[in-house]
């Protein structure tokens, strides 16, 4: 496995909008446009993160939207040269701190049934199958599967 590769983690702001736009395009069969994507920067629910390489280029993103005590991850993607280096894991990271440090109850999200490295990532962070949503994915036809991790605070 290739080594780690440097990011730094911040908020997505409107400056990364075509970058995100772009990823989106070349990760996901069926896209978040670009508007889709700004509306989400006002979005109170929404949390949006990049990870900016060196070059302070857009390496990868990921969407947490909190609802009370249940966070969803609404997407996560990695540039293709950049995957298999920790990128995707490093964001996972933060909302897996933050959820812990706002006592969410659990985070949840769906996947492509055949994308097995997404799958085994989200299951070495405690993520465990909870479900299938029939067809929910396009071009191709896929089912997700719904991944949900768990949290327990102990009441001191």
């Amino acid at each position: 496995m290739a080594s780690d590769m440097r990011v730094s983690i911040v908020p997505m702001t409107a400056d990364h909008l075509d970058e995100v736009t772009a990823l989106e395009r070349v990760c996901f069969s069926d896209p978040w446009s670009r508007n889709m994507l700004a509306e989400e920067l006002d979005n109170a629910l929404s949390a949006f993160l990049v990870a900016l390489d060196e070059e302070g280029r857009v390496a990868g993103y990921a969407g947490l939207q909190v609802i009370l005590d249940e966070g969803n991850i609404l997407n996560i993607a990695v540039r293709p040269d950049c995957r298999r280096k920790g990128v995707a894991g490093k964001l996972l990271r933060v909302f897996l701190d933050f959820a812990k440090g706002n006592h969410l109850s659990f985070l949840t999200l769906e996947v492509r049934a055949s994308n097995y490295a997404a799958i085994a990532l989200y299951g070495s962070r405690g993520f465990r199958g909870v479900g299938r949503r029939k067809n929910y994915y396009e071009h191709p036809r896929e089912d997700a599967l719904l991944m949900t991790r768990e949290f327990s605070y102990d009441e001191g």
